[in-house]
């Protein structure tokens, strides 16, 4: 049904969950700041040196055509935009609204991760083997 391989699907799912996890760069002067709990929220911290957003771009760059409009129309059908009986109708749709900003609005979508994930559930697709940890 996809073109995406599903190794690939779950990469994304799982890059684009850790770059929903990360939270604006904490300067330390935050009310109810504690040191010992600090060190561990700086993981989660986007700093420059952070490469989870360059990971996450890379992958989904790295999708030719077709995949890429399969990952815009299964983020939308996850969202609730369409149901798995309209999956053709978001893949047109898809296919008539790619543009090279493409990434930049995916990464852009809060939960992306949640939303990719549930439009595999409705279509069926199962990631279990490819989940780590």
């Amino acid at each position: 049904m996809l073109t995406i391989p599903l190794d690939k699907l779950a990469y994304i799912i799982e890059k684009a969950r850790e770059y929903d996890a990360e939270v604006p760069v904490d300067d330390g002067e935050s009310e109810g700041s504690n040191a010992i709990d600090d060190e561990e929220r700086q993981i989660l911290e986007e700093e420059p040196g952070n490469p989870t957003e360059e990971e996450l771009r890379d992958a989904i760059d790295g999708l030719n055509l077709d995949e890429r409009e399969e990952l815009l129309a299964l983020m939308w059908l996850g969202r609730g935009d369409y149901d798995a009986k309209s999956w053709r109708e978001a893949l047109r749709d898809a296919r008539r609204t790619v543009t090279a900003s493409e990434t930049e609005y995916l990464l852009g979508t809060p939960l992306l991760a949640d939303y990719l994930e549930a439009g595999a559930d409705l279509l069926g697709l199962s990631l279990e083997e490819f989940e780590r940890g």
